[in-house]
């Protein structure tokens, strides 16, 4: 059980990394001509920047707190976090009528609360 947490942790944390990233470095204007990227014209520049920003830190939560032994319970309330922003991020591609994104989201929901009920519940990290 151990491993399988530790690899959905590492493709959630991946998938947070290259979100964030795109989400902090890239133009708002280049990430609305993407497929899924329509919602960035009406959220404005700094509501962009601040989900990469989020979604940076939420790549480091998942991972940098149980791997250096500091905080460790970062990991799961990171991922239930994780949780509160997929669900936004739902809503947010329902109202553009995204529905392979909004499943896209589902399936991130979905590993971030099996990493959130492994580590509260399963196999927490020893403190």
């Amino acid at each position: 059980m151990n491993l399988a947490l530790w690899i959905a942790a590492g493709i959630l944390a991946t998938v947070a990394l290259a979100g964030g990233a795109s989400k902090t470095f890239v133009p708002t204007e280049k990430l609305a001509a993407q497929p899924g990227g329509q919602w960035t014209e009406q959220a404005g520049t700094g509501a962009v920047r601040t989900l990469g920003i989020l979604e940076l830190l939420a790549a480091i939560g998942l991972i940098l707190p149980a791997a250096l032994d500091i905080a460790p319970i970062m990991v799961p309330v990171t991922a239930t976090c994780w949780i509160v922003l997929m669900l936004g991020a739902m809503i947010t591609h329902r109202r553009f009528g995204e529905y392979p994104f909004m499943a896209l989201n589902f399936a991130y929901l979905l590993l971030a609360a099996f990493i959130a009920w492994g580590r509260f519940v399963a196999e927490p990290f020893a403190g």
